[in-house]
């Protein structure tokens, strides 16, 4: 028995929605999505109206420039210099609003080739949705989390944590941002999902994957961003949706390409 592995073009298809939801003025979530350079990103802005919304928007604008990458690597490569240039940026905004903390969480996922890699930066998250089951890619850089990882507080603890929300990593709050990665190999019928916390605060990880699960992107975007309004949406709220197709005519993809050897 022999595996016969095979390149493949995987095909994209990309939903997204952002709501500055009930309780906000400014929206300081930003997303970006560009199927086309194998890059979807959700930044979720901290430090108010003119500082929270440049944060994101400035990591977005910086990711927006990345190009074409010849390999994985330099995709990644590419993303975290991008990423430095933001922190420079949110740090400058900082100290012209009179040394203010302002900063913003980052999840983004990469794809090269069929590979895929997830990058993130606080409390934003990446989700895999893969043959009915959702798992968590990013693990939260929070205060709660911590101490979860530590055996401090149980998990029933963590969830009603009095500083649930306090992040310790965002970028623009240090020197250099602090990023933690996935990586992984992609098979048909994936569905990513990166969001802010204004939605994993009011929906549940299986009401997600429902959603995921029986619409196409952007109606499953749509339908969270609903939802969690309809829960009161007391933060901005984004999600970007993309599930994974093998191209026509490139071929089956590796995993199911296993002949049985004779010779």
């Amino acid at each position: 028995m022999r595996t016969v592995t095979a390149e493949f073009c995987p095909e994209f298809e990309t939903g997204s929605a952002t709501d500055v939801g009930c309780r906000r003025d400014v929206n300081e979530d930003a997303l970006l999505a560009r199927p086309d350079w194998g890059l979807w990103a959700v930044a979720d802005g901290m430090g108010g109206h003119e500082a929270g919304d440049f944060a994101s928007s400035a990591i977005v604008r910086q990711l927006d420039t990345i190009g074409h990458a010849a390999s994985g690597e330099d995709l990644t490569s590419r993303l975290m210099d991008r990423l430095l240039l933001a922190n420079r940026l949110i740090r400058a905004r900082g100290e012209e609003l009179g040394g203010s903390t302002v900063g913003s969480t980052v999840v983004t996922l990469l794809v090269h080739g069929c590979h895929y890699t997830c990058i993130w930066s606080g409390d934003s998250r990446a989700y895999l949705l893969r043959n009915g089951q959702l798992v968590q890619q990013s693990r939260d850089h929070t205060e709660a989390n911590a101490l979860l990882i530590a055996g401090t507080i149980t998990p029933e603890e963590a969830e009603n944590w009095p500083r649930k929300n306090v992040i310790t990593r965002a970028v623009g709050t240090g020197n250099e941002p602090q990023c933690d990665q996935v990586c992984g190999r992609l098979e048909p019928g994936d569905v990513f999902c990166l969001c802010s916390d204004g939605l994993t605060e009011h929906m549940q990880d299986h009401e997600i994957a429902a959603c995921l699960a029986s619409m196409p992107p952007q109606q499953a975007c749509d339908a969270l961003i609903r939802e969690t309004r309809n829960r009161g949406a007391r933060d901005n709220v984004t999600v970007v949706a993309v599930r994974c197709t093998a191209a026509s005519g490139t071929g089956r993809w590796p995993a199911s390409d296993i002949l049985d050897d004779l010779a």
